[in-house]
């Protein structure tokens, strides 16, 4: 096989990155290790503000994070100026163990669109943003041996007659509307606009600046937000000194609903190729 392996991955905190790489990887060693897995993370502003252009030649393992059961919205600009030209694509979600609905199908219609022919697709659990008990430690051992099943079955198409035909995956059209958080009313609430808070143990080490996906924390000031927060929790999971926090009643109401309603149900990843 002489196609080239790129990943293509959004991971705020990591998670989406390993499964993703995981896939690349067991596909390039499968032939022998010749075909070397380039990787293209564009999670930090930077990476999206270039042009990524691939070619029928081309595996690419593509991954983002489930956000209120969709694709993130704030990714859909950039998703739609990547283009495949034929590549062939692999369409990986990775969401927090309550539900992917239809972020799965949602995504592989945009690779689809722009000229990818997405011949596998797979949802896989990660800890959740907003929490570290709602899939704690995951992907964990057991998501890791489910992934290499599904690069295997992805090399096995790969080599069949059939290689080229599209994946059918689970969802629905019309989409879903975006899961929202309810008060305590049963009234749907807006979080959107909520952001995290700094307290005093800050060191200012600006770690939490240089991992933020929008590029929303002042540099100067880190307890200074300037633009949007996407509640991808990067600046609090990876904050050395515990400083970052979120305080909003309704984001803590929804992370304790989600933490009651999830936590006791090990929900499994879910491929289709």
């Amino acid at each position: 096989m002489n196609k080239k392996i790129n990943t293509l991955y959004f991971s705020a905190t990591g998670t989406t990155e390993k499964i993703v790489t995981g896939i690349a990887e067991k596909i390039a060693e499968n032939y022998g290790g010749k075909n070397a897995v380039s990787n293209i993370d564009f999670t930090l502003p930077e990476a999206r503000k270039k042009t990524f252009s691939f070619d029928k030649d081309t595996i690419v393992v593509a991954g983002i994070p489930v956000y209120a059961g969709r694709v993130p919205n704030l990714l859909l600009k950039f998703l739609n100026t990547i283009s495949g030209n034929g590549a062939t694509a692999v369409a990986v979600v990775l969401y927090g163990n309550r539900d992917y609905d239809d972020a799965l199908i949602e995504f592989k219609d945009i690779l689809d669109t722009n000229g990818f022919n997405v011949i596998a697709g797979g949802a896989f659990i990660g800890e959740h943003s907003f929490s570290t008990t709602l899939g704690a430690n995951r992907p964990d051992e057991q998501d890791m041996a489910a992934m290499a099943d599904f690069a295997a079955k992805i090399i096995d198409k790969t080599k069949s007659p059939g290689e080229s035909s599209s994946v059918v995956v689970k969802g629905n059209k019309p989409y879903r509307e975006y899961y929202r958080p309810k008060d305590q009313n049963g009234n749907p609430v807006n979080i959107l606009k909520v952001t995290p808070k700094t307290n005093s143990d800050c060191i200012d080490c600006k770690l939490c600046s240089e991992v933020c996906p929008m590029g929303s924390i002042d540099s100067d000031d880190v307890s200074k937000i300037t633009g949007i927060c996407i509640k991808c929790c990067a600046c609090v999971k990876k904050c050395p000194v515990g400083a970052k926090y979120f305080d909003d009643e309704n984001y803590l109401r929804h992370k304790h609903e989600l933490e009651v309603g999830y936590t006791g149900t090990r929900r499994e990843p879910e491929y289709f190729v």
